[in-house]
């Protein structure tokens, strides 16, 4: 099987190592950045292009990782004049990993349905460094009998794999895991900011929390980030706006209230109001903390 990547920013670049390491051809590069492909295909020993439908044309099956839905859109436009990775597309496999809006991933799957192509979402947990020794956590949905094609690659990828429903699906779960994992972010940040204030040694305060029934995924990853104010981005702030909004969206059109999920929007978004959204999702901590450091 040859793959092309479209994509390579932190995680896009780091799964195409990856699949470099594991034997897989990895034959073409896109990136908006020609500059950032152009580099990586020297390093992997690939070629770059900056024309989506070479992309198609260069490889069997193709990954995605982008940052938006008008990112998504734009790569699967079906404006027969645009620039498109639907171009010479039937009989190819595309495997999208953005998280976007479970709608956007339904018109990719029609667009790609109608061209004789087929879409798989490979929803990502995790981040940089589970991109680059695929230990990657992957929702994945869409077409089942695709899915099954490309599933020796997605193993290569990661460590734990669930198929989890039709066109949509694997984003409706996406979208939950990051709404939850934003607000336990939020949450802690707001509790080490009251020990901070209360005068607790926040490392002990940690220990406790890891303990107790305070313990969370996020204070393993962001904790000690959060209590030494470093930020260093692995998973950004703009992008955790982004990912609740898509959860809000969803939860307004069940009929469903979710304050705490509205008040982690409020929160993320005035990160990204203050200069902030490229700070990892860990420095919410910067609105809660007083100025001075722990």
């Amino acid at each position: 099987m040859t793959v092309g990547m479209v994509g390579v920013g932190r995680m896009g670049a780091n799964m195409a190592r990856r699949l470099v390491d594991t034997g897989f051809a990895v034959t073409v590069l896109y990136d908006r950045d020609p500059e950032r492909a152009t580099a990586l295909a020297a390093e992997l020993g690939t070629r770059a292009t900056t024309v989506l439908r070479e992309v198609t044309a260069a490889a069997d099956a193709i990954v995605t990782v982008v940052s938006d839905d008008a990112a998504m859109e734009a790569i699967f436009s079906d404006d027969p004049h645009a620039d498109s990775l639907l171009h010479g597309s039937q009989g190819s496999i595309f495997v999208n990993c953005a998280t976007v809006s479970p709608a956007v991933h339904v018109r990719v799957d029609q667009r790609c349905t109608a061209r004789g192509a087929r879409a798989v979402e490979a929803c990502m947990a995790s981040s940089i460094t589970q991109a680059r020794d695929g230990t990657l956590y992957l929702m994945c949905g869409g077409d089942r009998a695709a899915f099954d094609v490309v599933r020796p690659m997605l193993e290569q990828l990661s460590a734990s794999l669930h198929f989890v429903g039709g066109p949509g699906k694997a984003a409706e779960v996406k979208a939950l895991v990051n709404m939850l994992m934003n607000i336990n972010t939020a949450g802690l940040a707001e509790a080490l900011a009251l020990g901070h204030a209360l005068g607790i040694d926040l490392t002990l305060l940690r220990t406790i929390f890891s303990q107790t029934g305070a313990n969370s995924r996020v204070l393993e990853t962001d904790g000690a980030d959060m209590q030494a104010r470093e930020h260093d981005v692995y998973f950004s702030a703009a992008h955790a706006a982004k990912d609740s909004g898509i959860a809000l969206a969803l939860a307004h059109a069940a009929g469903l209230h979710v304050p705490l999920a509205e008040a982690t929007k409020a929160q993320y978004d005035a990160m990204v109001a203050h200069g902030l959204g490229e700070l990892d999702k860990s420095g919410i901590a910067e609105l809660t903390f007083a100025d001075r450091r722990p």
